[in-house]
Formats: C-alpha cells, structure tokens, sequence
C-alpha cells in the first residue's frame, strides 16, 4: 500500500457539511496555561480552509492522560481560547465529547462555524478503539478529517475507528507528514542518508533494518553508536550499552558490509567521568575509552567527518541527536550535524522527539524542509509499519 494516494480534505466536497476533524492539542500546560502553542498553530491550515468552503467544523484531540475519566485539569477550554484568539472567531467548546452538550452544539452548526468536543480522552473506550464510541463520534458528523500524525501510530476511536462509519480524508499537516517521510521511504532523491541518534539501540533496531534497505550510507551517533562499539569488542568504560541488543548491532554492521552501504560510527568522543554539568570531560578517540568515563557526544573529528560524508546528499534522514543537548558541553556534535545539514541542497525531515526539540533549541529549524511533528509516529513509520491513523482513510 502506497500512503501517498490517500484522499486529502481537498478532494472531499465539504461545503455545508459536518466535518469531525481530530487533531493534535496535546500542548504543553503549567497551571491550565498553555506554555506552547506550536500544535495549534501547525493546525490551523486545515481548520482554515474547511471555514473558508463553508464547512461546520467540529474539532476533537486528547490532552495528556486522563485515564477515562472526565478531570477538569485535561479540559480543552484553554485550547478553545487559544483557538478563538487564532481564527479570530468563536470556538464554541462543548460540555462532554460525545454527549447531549456535544450532540445539540453540532446539530446547531452553521457553515464556517467551529465547535471543539471536550478531551477525547474522558471517554473510556477512547484508547480501546470502543466501536460504540467510533458511532458515537461518526453521528455527530458527515465527514471525518485526521489532522494528528502525531497520534497516526495509536488506533484509537478518534483515530482510526469513526472512520469506519464516515467518507474520510487526511488534513494538510498529514500530507505533509505523508509526502515527506513516505516520499523519502519510497521514493528519495539520492544519495539517501540517514543519521540515527539517540540513546537506546532497542527503540531504533526495527528503524535501522528498514532504512538499511533503503538508503544510500547511514551514520550512526549519540548514545546508541557505544553499543556498537561493544558489539566489536571495543572498551567503552561507563558508557550506555544495551546488551541485550549486542548480537542485533553485529547484524547491522555484517548486513551494511555484505551490501557494501557504508555504515559510519564515531572515530572520536567527548567523555566525562560522569552524567552531571559540572564533571571533568575530555576528547578521546573511540577505541580507547578508559574505565570510569562514559561517552557523552561526538567528538571534532567525527563532527568533521559526518559533514563531509552529508555534503553530496539528495534526501536527509535525521532522528535522534549526537549527544546530550541538555548539557553545553555535549551539544557541540548535534550543533556540526544540525549546521551540516542545513548547508547542503538536500530534502531534510527531523524526526520528531529529542532531534526536533534539539533543531528548534538550536535555530536550525528554518533550515529545514521538515520536522515531523510525531515523535513516535515518525519513528513506526520509518521502520516501515502500516500506521493506523493512516491506513484507515479512503485511498484517492
């Protein structure tokens, strides 16, 4: 199955017409204020156009986990303001998701209004996919829209069960998402190279796999590449391992070789004899990594040698940063990386998480073709899973 022949809101007749559209609000709160807003920013352009051909919008996401149970401290009414500011127009927010506040505010709708359910996550048969609640969203509506890549890999009831029962179709933050880390799966401009970060091994084997398949040179960082190391007998003091996954990083390696991909590892690192701001670090090279140290980012050489072997790249894959950005010290490789990219002619897509947060902290993001907007979203679907959120909707 192709995800890149799914229907778009633009090619459903929505004028006068009920369209539940689920998003992702699931915005950062302290004390019931919103403390970031990019979320509902990255919906509006489908909220937009569905107001301006004469839709009645009706808008549904979680937010946070409330387990099933209605908590005042989860409602949606700061997003329902939030939204109003944006538009510029009343968001009305119903009392309940799929209750009689929900049912009588959208049988009132007129066209280019907009209404926002309460936290989907109130209902019980939300996370279980309940088919009686997928009904119960379906009747509230004619059509249904999934905007929320970044809940794509949940099938939930707002997520994949209503649109067992309505004609669906996926919103302008999905094709994006779709078009460019399914393009870059499917098709890619080449060279394809993929640069893997991060701390654990076991979250990106499935990730590796796949993209060993596909591209063109992968580039290994961050926590994970001292697996690697470990896995060829190498010393590498206090550094993360995942043992459990040492014979699948021998796999990985043997695998690259007899393809004759290249498959680049750290030449040197920063270490420190601690996990803590303030520990003594020093640069040392990848096989000589002494008892009491632990590798901590990439070192100059190795920041070098990824910027050079990215320079000639088509399309750019990146997921998961070279070091511990938290720390100033051991930002300095994800800093190279993030430069490094932005400098070349190449299509660029961030994965969500930890390598999105890094790009934006850094002041890269501009440079970028595209950051995914899901974190676990994004990483199922470069490992090559079906996500449901996707493979629900109708095809073109």
């Amino acid at each position: 199955m192709s995800t890149l022949n799914k229907k778009t809101v633009e090619d459903i007749a929505v004028a006068g017409k009920k369209v539940l559209v689920r998003c992702d609000f699931n915005v950062k709160m302290e004390n019931g204020v919103i403390t970031s807003d990019k979320r509902i920013v990255a919906s509006l352009p489908t909220i937009r156009y569905l107001i301006d051909n004469n839709a009645r919008v009706i808008l549904c996401s979680h937010l946070g986990r409330p387990k099933g149970e209605v908590n005042p401290e989860f409602s949606m009414a700061p997003v329902a303001a939030r939204l109003s500011e944006l538009l510029g127009k009343e968001v009305k927010l119903a009392k309940d998701v799929v209750g009689e506040s929900a049912q009588a505010l959208a049988a009132e709708l007129k066209d280019g209004e907009v209404l926002l359910l309460e936290n989907v996550r109130f209902e019980p048969g939300e996370t279980k996919n309940d088919p009686e609640l997928s009904k119960k969203f379906a009747s509230l509506a004619e059509i249904y829209v999934n905007d929320a890549f970044g809940s794509a890999h949940r099938a939930h009831s707002s997520t994949t069960g209503v649109a067992d029962y309505l004609p669906s179709a996926v919103g302008y933050l999905m094709k994006k998402e779709i078009e460019y880390i399914g393009g870059a799966l499917e098709d890619p401009k080449r060279p394809l190279v993929a640069i893997l970060g991060g701390a654990k091994v076991s979250d990106k084997i499935g990730v590796i796999n796949n993209l060993l398949d596909k591209c063109d040179k992968l580039i290994i960082g961050g926590g994970m590449a001292y697996t690697f190391f470990a896995a060829q007998g190498l010393n590498v003091g206090d550094s993360l391992v995942d043992n459990d996954n040492l014979e699948n990083a021998r796999e990985m390696m043997a695998k690259a070789k007899a393809m004759g991909k290249p498959f680049l590892l750290p030449v040197d690192n920063k270490i420190a004899t601690r996990y803590d701001v303030n520990a003594p670090y020093m640069r040392i090279y990848s096989d000589s990594i002494p008892d009491g140290w632990m590798g901590l980012d990439i070192g100059p050489v190795t920041s070098e040698l990824f910027a050079k072997s990215i320079q000639d790249a088509g399309t750019i894959i990146w997921n998961g940063p070279m070091g511990v950005t938290e720390m100033p010290q051991f930002e300095d490789g994800t800093i190279a990386v993030a430069k490094a990219i932005a400098e070349t002619d190449a299509i660029s897509i961030i994965g969500g998480g930890d390598s999105a947060a890094a790009i934006k902290k850094l002041g890269f993001a501009d440079k970028m073709s595209h950051i995914s907007t899901g974190g676990g979203a994004s990483l199922e679907f470069l490992e090559g899973k079906e996500l449901p959120g996707i493979a629900c909707i109708d095809e073109k």
